[in-house]
């Protein structure tokens, strides 16, 4: 499995509750741009409209050699899921008030470009203050360990 690209910003903003690995669909210019590393995953969401999740706002920028210059590096592109998970999704959803975040896009074995997408909640500001603290206090003990430690 090679890892094409992460949303860092995810983790940061969400607290993810599932994964859910998703097939997109694309053309022949955007696979190639793909293949160069030419996509980012910041500011991207999926939607459901209509029974079929949708990825918005991925840029994927368009093939430098490719014959139609046409921008459509930000289109909304096709996601593809089963059925069952589709409805679970829906559920969850409207349910609980929930998102989809992309969280990463990779290459699985067999050469595909796949989407890992989180169904998430959006973090307060609070939990998100709260959970730098812990990082720099976590950060700060193991620099005074490692210091002991010489």
């Amino acid at each position: 499995m090679k890892i094409i690209t992460v949303n860092k910003k995810a983790h940061y903003n969400y607290e993810v509750e599932d994964k859910f690995e998703a097939g997109i669909v694309l053309t022949g210019d955007e696979i190639k741009s793909i293949r160069q590393g030419n996509v980012s995953l910041n500011d991207a969401f999926a939607t459901l409209h209509q029974g079929e999740v949708n990825m918005v706002n991925c840029h994927i920028a368009s093939y430098s050699h490719a014959y139609t210059k046409v921008d459509n590096s930000r289109r909304t592109r096709k996601l593809l899921l089963h059925k069952r998970e589709i409805n679970k999704l829906i559920g969850d959803i409207t349910r609980k008030g929930m998102a989809l975040v992309p969280l990463k896009m990779y290459f699985n074995p067999r050469g595909f470009v796949k989407v890992e997408i989180g169904l998430a909640k959006h973090k307060k500001a609070h939990s998100k203050k709260r959970e730098l603290r812990e990082k720099d206090i976590k950060r700060e003990a193991e620099r005074e360990l490692r210091g002991k430690l010489k």
